[in-house]
């Protein structure tokens, strides 16, 4: 999903990939309820002449922070509202990560997402020894010392969340091929080239997942945020043999079955879990159930959704808007109207926190792009908040990022 523009189910409204190098709904006017629901609730492919029209009226939102289950240590403290940028494993790794925490002291910032196991299997730093990821040889030390970075950056105040990449994993499906997500003749499934998956049913997946999970808890990061947590899409994806443990069971319940089990070992040690979905799966629920993410399921298992929902992934004509991503404010606001609406249904005491991921890049490969300023990254920002959501992160692959659309540290 990340760091590259492809990867999107093909024929949908939303260009899917990353690009670029609990909350409360007090009310929804009735004109967007009708717009959703029947232009595009349960639409795997909506043509630009059947998108959204993207002027929903502001709505005001509580967000709370989400209940969560119980646990045998304190939750770890979190920010009223996280604000956010991605940091990648060789970033993190070098001194210009000094750079990054003197922008979060003097801005309005105050998260890191910082990748700890990649999209190409590696853990960002050397686990320990006798640890599965050591033992595989998944370990790039692109961090010399993780503890040490976590410990700096909770002197400075800065809440801490590490990124773990799924159920892509070249590596794991590697070494153990039996954990290997495969097609009904026996190969390997891949979005791309030899990036090849490992099967979310497999118990052995889920346990690797969750050493790292837990090992990242014990370095001291706050929360856990899972990304690529659904199955692979294109060509050759539909049809797949997902062994004995998913018998009469659909995708999406091999997502959420396991985003369970994690929740429940994470609590343990009193750290939040998030999950990173596609944007397209608000609203169109075939994309959804194809990829394994229901939104709504999804929105009741973990603590917060973070829905990828940059502007310049939704194909021209998505919201009625010719070229979404030369409208970051509407395209946003339409995205989270949808949103809300989708987890309506959820209740609230099992709802999970809204925290977008936002475009703090320019995409070059749209046609009708606008460059991506302080400007645009404030109209999104706006356009969360006027949505009825205070929570959000920014990506930009580069982790090219400055002040401009930023306000200055209260």
């Amino acid at each position: 999903m990340r760091g590259y523009r492809g990867g999107g189910y093909m024929g949908t409204p939303y260009r899917g990939g990353r690009g670029g190098g609990k909350a409360v709904v007090i009310g929804i006017p009735l004109f967007l309820a009708l717009l959703v629901l029947g232009l595009w609730f349960g639409r795997g492919f909506l043509s630009p002449s059947e998108a959204v029209e993207a002027t929903p009226t502001p709505i005001p939102v509580v967000t709370p922070t989400p209940e969560p289950i119980p646990t045998s240590e304190p939750m770890r403290e979190k920010p009223e509202a996280v604000k956010g940028i991605y940091v990648s494993g060789p970033v993190a790794g070098d001194p210009f990560m000094d750079t990054i925490i003197d922008l979060v002291d003097r801005t309005e910032l105050n998260t890191v997402v910082i990748d700890i196991k990649n999209d190409e299997g590696q853990l960002t730093y050397r686990s320990d020894e006798g640890t599965t990821p050591r033992e595989i040889g998944a370990c790039v030390r692109y961090i010399s010392d993780l503890p040490a970075l976590v410990k700096k950056l909770k002197e400075h105040g800065i809440y801490t969340i590490a990124r773990i990449v799924a159920f892509k994993d070249p590596i794991l499906a590697g070494a153990k091929p039996e954990l290997m997500l495969k097609r009904q003749d026996g190969t390997g499934v891949s979005e791309s080239g030899d990036l090849y998956w490992v099967n979310p049913f497999e118990q052995g997946v889920r346990d690797y997942l969750t050493e790292i999970a837990l090992a990242a808890a014990d370095v001291g990061f706050d929360e856990v945020q899972m990304d690529y947590v659904r199955f692979p899409s294109g060509k050759g994806t539909g049809d797949l043999d997902l062994g004995p443990a998913a018998e009469g069971k659909e995708r999406t319940d091999g997502i959420t079955e396991f985003l369970e089990e994690l929740n429940k070992a994470l609590k343990e040690k009193g750290v939040w879990l998030s999950a990173d979905v596609f944007g397209v799966v608000i609203t169109n629920r075939s994309d959804g159930e194809y990829l394994g993410q229901d939104y709504a399921r999804m929105g009741e298992t973990v603590d917060f959704i973070c829905p990828m929902i940059y502007p310049s992934h939704y194909v021209n004509g998505a919201f009625n808007l010719d070229v979404p991503d030369a409208h970051p404010y509407e395209t946003v606001l339409a995205a989270l109207a949808a949103s809300q609406e989708k987890l309506s249904t959820v209740a609230e005491e099992e709802r999970a926190g809204v925290r977008p991921w936002l475009q703090a890049f320019t995409a070059t490969w749209v046609k009708g792009h606008i460059p991506y300023g302080g400007d645009e990254i404030r109209a999104q920002i706006q356009a969360t908040y006027d949505a009825g959501y205070t929570e959000w992160i920014l990506w930009n692959a580069q982790n090219k990022y400055n002040e401009d659309g930023l306000l200055p540290a209260e």
